[in-house]
């Protein structure tokens, strides 16, 4: 039975009765996963065009990398970064999210036609964050991290990850709140990977219903994680897309409305199967 309905809550414009796809494109040298394929303006844009020709529902633009020991890039490389690839995409007709802890970086992206603020910092980062995002009225993806890149993998301490990161992604969201960011504009995600350590993120996968319970739009982002690869016996991140599938597919049916990947046409053709299987018989007729 399909699990999404006209009652889901809209986001951002969507109504989230169908999971969307979410594009992740790194403008910078030092993606986990492209190695800096992406890292000018016109290998950017032209990776943004295809993603939203192959059908991508939203393009999450980042210039700076947030992958374990990553360094931070000031934020006037960031801005430049991102902006000139927004604005050509966003005058193509694509939903952008901008991928930055920074409020700086936030205004120049949405100045340039972003329309999301996705912030791994929870919106924590910057203290100017969380009043930007507010006096803009912008949604905003809201995901769990302690630390900073460069320090999340000494923070993967838990005795419970999911009650803990539940509890804490819950404080983020209250912390929003407080600043003025009005509910229906929040997405959450749990972080995967991020001060999380193998079996770590198999535990909050697998608690994927509870955290699309919360109220707020869940966002997923399993693709070519390390712990995939660990659990798939993959070392290479490009060899990860059908283990990357496979924990998508379970997310999305225990409840999560985006999955934020780095293949946007394979992610489409997975979830066109996966909504035929689960209709009822009476919807799967009316397709015929």
């Amino acid at each position: 039975m399909d699990i999404f309905n006209a009652s889901t809550p809209k986001w951002a414009g969507f109504d989230l009765t169908s999971p969307l796809v979410m594009g992740i494109l790194n403008v910078t040298p030092d993606s986990f996963f492209d190695g800096g394929a992406h890292a000018t303006k016109a290998t950017a844009v032209a990776a943004g065009m295809a993603m939203l020709e192959a059908g991508a529902d939203i393009i999450d633009i980042g210039g700076e990398s947030t992958r374990p020991q990553a360094v931070t890039v000031s934020v006037e490389e960031e801005i430049a970064r991102i902006t000139p690839v927004i604005r050509r995409l966003a005058a193509a007709g694509a939903v952008i999210s901008a991928d930055t802890r920074n409020a700086a970086t936030m205004a120049a992206a949405l100045d340039a036609g972003a329309s999301i603020i996705n912030d791994v910092s929870g919106l924590s980062h910057d203290p100017a964050a969380p009043a930007l995002v507010a006096s803009r009225g912008c949604p905003v993806i809201l995901m769990h991290m302690r630390g900073t890149p460069e320090t999340m993998d000494a923070e993967a301490l838990y005795d419970d990850v999911v009650a803990e990161v539940l509890s804490e992604l819950l404080g983020r969201r209250d912390a929003a709140l407080a600043a003025g960011i009005k509910s229906e504009n929040i997405a959450l995600d749990p972080g995967f990977g991020f001060a999380k350590r193998g079996d770590q993120n198999l535990d909050l996968l697998r608690a994927t219903g509870r955290f699309a319970g919360l109220g707020h739009p869940l966002l997923i982002g399993v693709s070519r994680k390390r712990f995939i690869g660990t659990l798939g016996d993959e070392p290479e991140p490009k060899k990860r897309l059908p283990g990357s599938i496979a924990a998508g597919l379970y997310a999305v049916a225990q409840g999560a409305n985006i999955l934020r990947v780095h293949d946007v046409a394979q992610t489409i053709q997975a979830l066109k199967i996966w909504r035929e299987l689960t209709k009822t018989p009476v919807e799967s007729a009316r397709t015929v």
